[in-house]
């Protein structure tokens, strides 16, 4: 098969578990990762005129994957953003307009108890860490923290890329516990 053919008729046999995993790994939720994927699926066939075959199909499916992920969290910190300013709305006849743009709040703007904060967050993800089994606190630095590839990952402790997957899911799992109980 030429490298710049697509076969669509195949995706979800061949890349359905795989973009599935990848999703509920990066939303924590089944059923919006099972929407992603079945996204991600028609996009590919939309744009499949679009495929230049310089990666491989499944490559090319993580991509649009990926996007739809970003678009999702997008989603829900713009809903996230209205909801705050339409709290704090004002009623009078000279409220309206941009102006309120300006008064909502920057959230990278780390002033005062900002640097307090991280750290006292770096502390609290670390002792999570900590406290993760030993295999899961390996992969989870390895991938996350040192942001190794999956392939020399895998290589370096002998496992496959589902069990790897299946480890880091878990561990990020435990750490959003941990920090539930811990920080926040």
């Amino acid at each position: 098969m030429p490298a710049h053919e697509l076969h669509p008729e195949t995706w979800v046999d061949q890349y359905a578990d795989y973009l599935f995993n990848y999703a509920v790994a990066r939303v924590s939720d089944a059923e919006i990762a099972k929407d992603l994927v079945q996204e991600t699926f028609f996009a590919g066939l939309k744009s499949a005129e679009n495929f230049k075959g310089d990666a491989a199909e499944r490559t090319w499916l993580i991509a649009i994957l990926k996007r739809k992920v970003i678009d999702h969290y997008r989603k829900i910190n713009s809903k996230k953003g209205k909801a705050e300013v339409k709290m704090s709305y004002s009623n009078h006849d000279d409220a309206e307009g941009d102006w309120l743009e300006e008064r909502v709040a920057d959230p990278f703007n780390q002033g005062g108890d900002g640097a307090i904060e991280n750290e006292e967050l770096g502390m609290a993800i670390q002792d999570c860490i900590s406290k993760l089994p030993k295999k899961q606190s390996l992969v989870f630095n390895m991938k996350t923290i040192q942001g190794m590839s999956t392939e020399d990952i895998c290589n370096e402790l002998g496992i496959n890329p589902s069990n790897l997957w299946v480890m880091i899911h878990r561990a990020r799992t435990a750490l959003m516990g941990c920090l539930n109980q811990s920080w926040f």
